[in-house]
């Protein structure tokens, strides 16, 4: 069984956020990664510019950011755990990314957790060429989910 904790950093939390959390458990047994723990963290442009300048040595807001930590552990059962990571989306930047690449909030939404998801599982992509690898798997993953909703207004 997987943990995932969901919070909002200086945002109020939608009503879709309960919706969140089942489908990172659909997304994490699809990839066959189990006894997990992750937490996702919402937030606005001016908190994830923040983890980037001060994390990635980079003054500008981004749309999602991984902060991997890959510590296994035995819980108080004596069973073997995964701390994966946080995964860290600002909504203004999903908002920007979804009208820009003329996609649903829903859809930017799905791209963005299973991004995250793929880096917490240890992969990475040198830049945001569709050719990359990474890249490429998070396109196949996000075809399985095409009738998924998160998000709504």
């Amino acid at each position: 069984m997987n943990t995932i904790g969901v919070a909002w950093q200086d945002i109020p939390e939608p009503k879709w956020g309960t919706a969140v959390e089942p489908f990172l458990q659909t997304v994490l047994a699809q990839l066959e990664h189990s006894n997990w723990d992750l937490s996702v963290v919402f937030c606005n442009d001016a908190f994830i510019h923040e983890l980037n300048k001060t994390y990635r040595h980079i003054d500008s807001a981004t749309d999602v950011l991984s902060f991997e930590q890959g510590d296994e552990y035995d819980d108080e059962d004596g069973s073997l755990r995964f701390n994966a990571g946080d995964i860290v989306i600002s909504l203004d930047s999903l908002r920007s990314n979804a009208e820009n690449f003329n996609v649903t909030m829903n859809e930017e939404l799905k791209r963005l957790l299973v991004h995250g998801i793929l880096h917490l599982s240890g992969m990475d992509h040198s830049d945001n060429d569709p050719q990359q690898p990474m890249l490429q798997l998070q396109e196949k993953i996000l075809g399985s989910y095409t009738d998924a909703i998160i998000y709504q207004e």
